[in-house]
């Protein structure tokens, strides 16, 4: 019985062996030289100017829950594509349904400026 989670072991010390074995090698063999320059701040190419806890604008947000909603009304559109043989008219129905009130409501969110950037 358990020669049959042999395999399994095997692959399970693989994986971490070559998960781990770069890592460890990486602090072993990597040279550790830290400077001033190496040990500052980064923050694209600049300095930082502003502290870090500054308030964001509402619209990034707003798009933040746009973009959500829409992934995942594509989720809901994969598996709805492969069984609408099967569910027939009620299934596109209740999808139009979904996809009209999603449309509705990207309409009132670009008739408020939501998606527009000053």
């Amino acid at each position: 019985m358990l020669e049959n989670y042999l395999p399994i072991l095997v692959f399970i010390v693989l994986g971490v062996l070559f998960g781990v074995g770069p890592l460890l090698l990486s602090f072993v063999l990597a040279p550790n030289k830290p400077d001033a320059q190496k040990n500052s701040p980064y923050e694209c190419g600049f300095e930082a100017f502003e502290d870090s806890r500054m308030q964001f604008d509402v619209r990034f947000y707003l798009v933040a829950i746009l973009f959500i909603i829409f992934d995942l009304e594509i989720a809901f559109l994969f598996p709805w594509a492969i069984v609408l043989s099967e569910i027939g008219l009620f299934g596109l129905l209740s999808m139009g349904v979904f996809l009209s009130l999603l449309v509705v409501g990207f309409i009132y969110e670009w008739r408020k400026g939501a998606l527009e950037w000053e």
